[in-house]
Order: structure tokens, then C-alpha cells, then sequence
């Protein structure tokens, strides 16, 4: 069976959401060396760089899941399908969270932000239940 062209698409945008996340990750230990030399004045010098180097790390466990996301979606594997759906339910519970968060005080701009992060993440969880992409991952 062809993918389907939702399929093809969520699976680029995984791939680029890698690359993005990978870039991220290697800036995060980028700044967090030169935010530990400008502040090895103050004694916090040895906590930029440590916080630098993890959140580096955790953007970069996130890069590693995009791309896999994106292989599993490119092969239509239905691992990919299923890690697919837990990490845009992750993203939804987040982007509702934040759409919360907005409201008080309320904030329009983020707000629409955020409601089009859920609606987004709704979308894609609905697609990937449906009968001919399940199908397509079978």
C-alpha cells in the first residue's frame, strides 16, 4: 500500500523537528560554555556550563525521538504510528497546559498560540485513527 500523503508529510515535518532539536541541543552546550566563562567571576561559572550540558542532552534525547518518529512514519512502521500518537498526546496535554496558562492573565497572542498547537496535535491524532492510514501501517 502507498503512504498516505498525511503520513508523508508528518514524517518530514518529524524529520525536521530532528534537525532543528539536534541544532538546539548543540547550541545549548554552546551557551552553556560561554555563559560559564563570562560568569567564572561570580562562582557560577561550573553551574552554566552543567546546565548548558544537560538541558543539551535532553534536547538531543528529543532529537533521537523526532528522527525515529519520522523513520517509523517514512516506513510506516506502526511503532513509528504509535510513538507518533504518545508524544502528540504529550504535546497536546503540554499545549493545554499552556492554553491555561494564558488565561489569566489573559494573553491573546499566546493563547491563539497555543489553541493552534491543540488543535494541530487533535488533528494528527485523528488522522492516525483513521481506517486507511491505520491500514497503511499494517
Amino acid at each position: 500500500m502507498a503512504r498516505p500523503t498525511g503520513v508523508t508529510f508528518l514524517a518530514v515535518l518529524a524529520f525536521i523537528c530532528a534537525g532543528a532539536a539536534a541544532l538546539a541541543g548543540v547550541a545549548s552546550f554552546f551557551m552553556g560554555g560561554v555563559l560559564s566563562k563570562m560568569m567564572e567571576t561570580s562562582g557560577m561559572g561550573s553551574l552554566m556550563a552543567g546546565a548548558g550540558a544537560v538541558i543539551g542532552v535532553v534536547i538531543l534525547i528529543f532529537a533521537g525521538l523526532y528522527f525515529l518518529m519520522g523513520f517509523g512514519l517514512w516506513k510506516l512502521k506502526n511503532w513509528g504510528r504509535i510513538l507518533t500518537l504518545v508524544i502528540v498526546a504529550l504535546g497536546l496535554l503540554t499545549a493545554a497546559m499552556g492554553l491555561f496558562k494564558t488565561l489569566s492573565p489573559f494573553q491573546m497572542g499566546l493563547f491563539l498560540w497555543q489553541l493552534f498547537w491543540c488543535a494541530f496535535d487533535v488533528w494528527i491524532i485523528t488522522y492516525l485513527f483513521k481506517p486507511h492510514v491505520k491500514q497503511a501501517f499494517s
